[in-house]
Formats: C-alpha cells, sequence, structure tokens
C-alpha cells in the first residue's frame, strides 16, 4: 500500500482530537477510505472518522508535540472537544448546534467502539477511551445532556486522578453526581463514589469497564 500523501497526512492531523472526525474534499476523504485510514459513517450525515491506522499514524506525525495539560484539554480553534467543566471560557457553539456536534461525536465514538473492540461491541469504552480518559468520560456526560461546569455556574467537572485508568467527577449536588454516575455507566464506565479528604465533599471515581 502506498505510503500517504502529503495532502492526506494534513488531513490526518487536523482531525478532532475526540473523535476522530475528518474534514476535507468528497475526493481526499474518499482516498483516505480507500488507504483504510477512514471510514464512512453509515448514519447521516455521513462523516468521515479516522480508523484505528488512521489514529496510529496521527499519533506518530504529532509525537514530537508537547502534550496538553491534561486537567484542561486544548483544542484547536473549530475543532471539537468534549466540555470537561475545568475550561476557563467554554469556546465554540452553543445551543442546538452544539447539540449536533456532541452527538455526531458520540455517533462517531461508538462506531470506533464497533471497529475495534474485539468482539465489537458498541455498550463498551474502547482502547482510544482508555488512553483519552478525562476526554471520553466528558464525551459521555455531555451526550447525556448534563451540563459541565462554567464559571458562576453548577454542573459537573472530570479530571484526572493518579489512579491508572480512572478520572474524578465532582458535582456540586447529590442529585447531579448521581445522575453523573447513571450516565457514565449506561455508557460503559463503572463508577464508585468517594469522599475527599479534609472536607473536600463526595465525587465519583470513574473507569471504564473491560467487560
Amino acid at each position: 500500500m502506498k505510503p500517504p500523501t502529503a495532502t492526506q497526512l494534513r488531513i490526518i492531523e487536523a482531525a478532532d482530537p475526540g473523535t476522530g472526525r475528518l474534514s476535507g474534499s468528497d475526493a481526499q476523504l474518499a482516498g483516505l477510505v480507500r488507504a483504510r485510514l477512514a471510514f464512512r459513517h453509515p448514519r447521516p450525515p455521513h462523516a468521515y472518522f479516522l480508523t484505528p491506522a488512521g489514529h496510529r499514524l496521527r499519533g506518530a506525525a504529532q509525537a514530537p508535540a508537547a502534550e496538553p495539560s491534561p486537567a484542561e484539554p486544548v483544542a484547536a480553534p473549530g475543532v471539537f472537544a468534549a466540555r470537561t467543566g475545568t475550561e476557563s471560557a467554554p469556546s465554540g457553539s452553543e445551543g442546538v448546534a452544539r447539540a449536533r456536534e456532541v452527538r455526531s461525536a458520540w455517533e462517531g465514538l461508538v462506531e470506533l467502539r464497533r471497529m475495534t473492540n474485539t468482539d465489537g461491541a458498541r455498550d463498551r469504552p474502547c482502547a482510544w477511551e482508555r488512553t483519552h480518559l478525562v476526554q471520553a468520560a466528558a464525551l459521555a456526560l455531555e451526550a447525556a445532556g448534563l451540563p459541565p461546569a462554567r464559571p458562576g455556574g453548577a454542573g459537573y467537572e472530570v479530571t484526572d486522578t493518579p489512579q491508572p485508568e480512572a478520572v474524578a467527577v465532582r458535582e456540586p449536588s447529590p442529585e447531579g453526581l448521581r445522575a453523573c454516575a447513571a450516565a457514565l455507566e449506561r455508557a460503559g464506565w463503572q463508577t464508585g463514589e468517594h469522599t475527599a479528604p479534609r472536607g473536600g465533599g463526595r465525587y465519583l471515581l470513574a473507569s471504564p469497564k473491560r467487560t
């Protein structure tokens, strides 16, 4: 198989870091499909996403770049990123447009699960989610319709933890915390409620299920 062209590499490197969604002309994207670096989502709007091989190529191309802080993932302008609730000022679309982007991102992630889980399971997190825990958990929460925290407003916050394959999810109200737990469990995560030391309040420790 021929190596990707410079144009194809630019399209791959510009893919959405959260979902692998691609932008380009129909001919360019079809070429990536033929090279098995992308696939076309079967449901409207029939967007294109990176395959596991495309993700590996993108990761190799960007390996020398500095990694963003795990506490507040940074996205390039115009690129979708799930909201973790830790953003100082959320950017991008709002309202109906945002809901449409979140729905498309979640559908793309479910399709990635189908393609990369050995049994084709859609209800269990895939390898990509295990290496992008904060973004994956935040996408599951936002796709469930739960509001992320904003400056001066209540909502969920997802942050990294020192524990392997675990994120912390905080929500100021007990009802909100339970709603976060239910949403994550529906998305294939396991959760446990804990009390932070020194009166830090209750929080969830969430990990993607393996079976």
